[in-house]
């Protein structure tokens, strides 16, 4: 028996956000004083260090649970599936729902049980909770679904990572450009077919690290705005990043025995292009060898960083065959890793 991913659904919101969009914007220092270059200039060295051309947000009517049913749906659907027959629904997320023009985030009821109610699943030992562990949430859900299999207290799960971090973005932050909506979802289940989860690895660095991504005020000294809006010191989570994930990433690998030449395809958090080359680098030099041409398969171009959404989406997309020049093929090595608020870090080997 081994524990797989047999469905798998996206949902990609319909409101398009280029870069240009962003040219008005009155971008400010987190001291409120201006930054000294015209925001054109400001987008154009975003886009060079992160790689992100366009996002997409959620439009007015949806909201994270929403988003998150949608994905589900197609899951549950791509793997035939009854979904009565449901022992979990975890749900990863960091704001849970926030309305559009809203300051205040709803997460009572839970987004699971509220995915659950979408779904219309009447099994009452089909429950459903949600996760927060940053942007690494939806691996962190994989994760604790092949616990519950391997413990014998489930035999299917749907696990979904959505966000909408559209919604907790200051407008005067260069980072709000990186930010964007998105849900993806997974069914796990035990099966008689080859291959699965192989190994996995979780860590939490909070001692100096744990602020690294918070919740704070608008760059915009001379508001009476007292909403809290998504920050982070992204130098220090580059190099948080650089250090740590490769690590997760090698334990993977050699808890399982498995050859880092065996590896067809990383699939890692969206977060930024040059740290995510930067991340997959340091990874084979750890082996003393060179990442080889299109070992990382990217979304961020198109679709930004939708935190928990990320992965799950990519593979999605992936295997519905909308990545250009990326395949998986039965019998592939796969390596999940991500990265997020916390600090939080985790991995996860799957042979396809």
């Amino acid at each position: 028996m081994n524990i797989k991913i047999t469905g798998t659904g996206s949902y990609i919101p319909t409101e398009i956000i280029q870069n240009v969009d962003f040219e008005n914007h009155q971008f400010l220092n987190a001291d409120g004083s201006q930054i000294r270059h015209p925001s054109p200039v400001v987008i154009d060295k975003f886009q060079k260090i992160t790689g992100i051309e366009e996002r997409r947000y959620a439009s007015e009517e949806l909201n994270t649970s929403d988003i998150a049913f949608l994905s589900a749906e197609k899951a549950i659907a791509d793997s035939g599936i009854d979904p009565e027959t449901l022992d979990y629904i975890i749900v990863a997320h960091n704001f849970g729902d926030v309305n559009k023009n809203s300051s205040q985030a709803d997460t009572v009821p839970s987004l699971a049980a509220r995915v659950k109610h979408l779904l219309k699943i009447k099994n009452p030992y089909c429950v459903a909770y949600d996760v927060l562990f940053g942007c690494p949430g939806w691996i962190e859900g994989v994760i604790q679904a092949m616990s519950f299999i391997k413990s014998d207290m489930a035999k299917k799960c749907l696990v979904i990572g959505a966000e909408t971090l559209s919604r907790v973005i200051d407008k005067h932050d260069r980072d709000s450009m990186i930010y964007s909506d998105g849900s993806g979802a997974s069914i796990i289940e035990i099966t008689e077919n080859t291959g699965g989860i192989i190994s996995s690895a979780s860590a939490s660095y909070t001692y100096d690290e744990a602020n690294f991504l918070y919740f704070g005020n608008t760059y915009d000294t001379s508001s009476k705005d007292s909403t809290k809006y998504i920050k982070m010191y992204g130098r220090k989570i580059y190099e948080f990043a650089l250090t740590n994930v490769p690590k997760a990433m090698k334990k993977c690998l050699d808890q399982a025995n498995v050859d880092i030449s065996e590896v067809k395809k990383i699939l890692i958090h969206q977060a930024n292009e040059k740290m995510d080359e930067a991340i997959v680098k340091r990874f084979y030099e750890l082996y003393e060898q060179e990442a080889p041409d299109g070992i990382m398969p990217m979304s961020i171009q198109k679709l930004g960083n939708s935190s928990v959404a990320t992965i799950p989406t990519l593979f999605d997309l992936i295997l519905k065959g909308k990545i250009a020049n990326q395949s998986i093929d039965p019998g592939d090595i796969l390596l999940f890793a991500s990265v997020g608020a916390g600090m939080n870090i985790n991995a996860f080997l799957y042979q396809f």
